[in-house]
């Protein structure tokens, strides 16, 4: 369904609730303006309403998790159907069958697809916890401390995520808290040469890259840039790590994104769509590097309350029943090939390239010059706002508009997206 637009946006409910909000939350969390934010009141699909009562067009999935739609019927009904039977476990101590059960089926989906051989898992509720296990699997299995990352990169705000972020905004007001064994080198080809320089001179014992940069900007990474990573790391024994948890799940019209290079990781971590909802990741790897953890004596030296959540795990089994169905990674592609088709189409000077793959897309919005153009990309998304589209920024000077929608996007709304983003850009002269 297209927008309908009620009241002015924000409308008045939201805009009381922002005050509210101001009052009681951080200040550094939600930003609020005169035309940010709508409070979400529902969901469905592709669409939202807002406390007003407005619909709106989700063209970010909420930050890439509802990929299969929100308010999913088969995910929201498992959920339902365990949320009858328990809540919360002791996943860590007193596990449910459903743990067992989640952590088998992404082996089967990853390293018994790729190698033939069984992956061992670590369940965790954020991406950012995901991440740390794997740096802390990395360090017990190789014995080294330093971990390449790379420019523009995101990787999580826990603080020792951080240490691997690429992006300084994010990093520079924690330097002095941070453990200094992350090392930034540049992404894709042309960093490979600060990477050779980087082992020769420090102690690493992983590297960490996403195989699409998401919020560096929708960046994918020259054909021969993954191989050959993986390459030095079998060379100089140094784990690789793939952060998919923007990635993984069909997002980029694959199951993974590092399958567009045939590139199989040491560990994977995975997240966001995962459980189509539920706050639920995963690192998972080789047995012979996730073995580098002891065996427990009865205290995990690594673990969290909400481990291996049943409501979760539950969640998560039906929505990789849906991932694993070849029609979905289908639908992925041919609705990516419609979307940059209509977005290519836009005639316009401050149109730049459409990045991206499957329905990982970002445009490129740019000025007079041709350089990047982060005000104009803001004004675009507070006016699409306006239109009842719900998108984002993305990129180091904010210029890519991210549009990262559920896949069960129809091809009018599509259409009816592009043309608004070509009215606005029209406008903006």
């Amino acid at each position: 369904m297209l927008p309908k637009i009620l009241t002015e946006i924000p409308g008045p409910k939201s805009r009381q609730l922002g005050e509210e909000l101001q009052k009681y939350e951080s200040r550094n969390i939600t930003f609020i303006s005169e035309k940010f934010p709508i409070f979400w009141d529902s969901a469905d699909g592709i669409n939202v309403w807002d406390v007003d009562g407005n619909r709106f067009l989700d063209l970010t999935s909420a930050f890439a998790v509802s990929s299969l739609g929100h308010r999913n019927q088969f995910i929201t009904d498992a959920l339902i159907r365990q949320a009858g039977k328990l809540l919360h476990g002791m996943g860590d101590v007193h596990p449910t069958e459903l743990k067992v059960e989640l952590c088998k089926k992404i082996s089967e989906l990853t390293y018994e697809r790729w190698i033939g051989v069984k992956s061992k898992s670590v369940l965790s509720s954020s991406g950012s916890e995901s991440i740390e296990c794997a740096l802390k699997t990395a360090l017990l299995a190789t014995g080294k401390e330093g971990v390449i990352c790379f420019k523009d990169s995101y990787h999580g705000t826990s603080i020792g995520a951080l240490a691997t972020s690429g992006i300084a905004r994010f990093r520079e007001p924690f330097t002095k808290q941070i453990a200094q064994f992350g090392i930034t080198a540049p992404y894709g080809i042309k960093g490979l040469s600060e990477v050779h320089n980087i082992i020769s001179s420090n102690n690493i014992g992983a590297i960490i890259v996403e195989p699409i940069l998401g919020r560096g900007g929708k960046v994918v990474p020259e054909e021969e840039f993954l191989p050959e990573i993986r390459e030095i790391c079998d060379k100089h024994n140094i784990v690789l790590i793939l952060d998919e948890i923007y990635t993984g799940f069909n997002r980029t019209g694959k199951l993974f994104a590092c399958e567009h290079w045939n590139v199989v990781p040491d560990i994977i971590c995975l997240g966001k769509a995962l459980a189509g909802g539920f706050p639920l990741s995963i690192c998972t790897g080789k047995p012979n590097v996730m073995d580098a953890w002891p065996v427990s004596d009865g205290e995990a030296i690594h673990t969290s309350t909400f481990l291996g959540n049943p409501m979760g795990c539950a969640m998560a089994l039906e929505a990789l029943s849906i991932h694993t169905d070849p029609a979905t990674t289908s639908k992925v592609n041919d609705k990516s090939a419609f979307f940059i088709n209509t977005l290519e189409k836009i005639k316009h000077p401050y149109r730049g390239k459409v990045r991206g793959k499957g329905l990982m897309l970002g445009l490129e919005i740019l000025d007079d010059s041709g350089n990047p153009n982060g005000k104009l990309a803001t004004s675009l998304i507070n006016d699409s706002l306006q239109a009842g589209i719900i998108t984002l920024a993305d990129g180091p000077n904010g210029h890519v508009l991210a549009l990262t929608p559920p896949f069960n996007i129809s091809d009018e709304e599509i259409l009816w997206t592009s043309h608004s983003i070509e009215k606005k850009l029209k406008i903006s002269n």
